[in-house]
């Protein structure tokens, strides 16, 4: 007596595994009239902006520190890192909490849009400037519909050794 062997079916039509991988969501927020874009998984909360306390001779991108439920937090403005106009803060402005290399940091943002599923299919390698023009943090350009994401990677922003906002960057 002979018994059928069975195979499981194999499905063609799966998708390969590094597209799947690529597919991530983004917080979207914007500065002056650009829009940009972190991984949500590095977001703790979205809070208004409050006037932190200053800092003696930090950087003019380090705006200062406020206390987040006990946690000293550094509140860096982005407008000021990436070299934009001033900033007017107003009731659109908020800071973005995020959790990069085991630290709490806050980042100044014109405002929040929303968040964001992009699949490999939508992100573009970053374009390469030169060296007139510092690309380093600049993970990819997103696109969704009519509108131009510029990704960022924070967690190698924050940590970098211009940043001095960890004890070690992390390159």
């Amino acid at each position: 007596m002979t018994q059928a062997v069975q195979t499981p079916a194999v499905s063609v039509a799966a998708p390969p595994i590094a597209a799947a991988k690529q597919a991530n969501e983004f917080l979207t927020f914007t500065l002056g009239n650009e829009e940009y874009g972190v991984e949500i998984l590095k977001v703790q909360e979205i809070r208004s902006y409050e006037e932190p306390t200053t800092i003696a001779n930090a950087p003019p991108f380090l705006k200062g520190v406020v206390n987040l439920r006990g946690v000293i937090v550094p509140i860096v403005d982005m407008r000021i890192k990436f070299g934009l106009a001033n900033a007017d803060y107003n009731q659109f402005t908020v800071v973005i909490i995020l959790n990069v290399a085991h630290r709490v940091v806050g980042m100044v943002v014109d405002s929040v849009s929303d968040v964001l599923q992009l699949s490999g299919e939508q992100i573009r390698e970053a374009p390469q400037f030169g060296a007139s023009l510092d690309t380093e943090y600049i993970t990819g350009l997103g696109t969704v519909d009519e509108r131009m994401l510029i990704l960022i990677d924070i967690e190698k922003l924050m940590t970098s050794s211009d940043m001095a906002l960890t004890d070690q960057a992390l390159h």
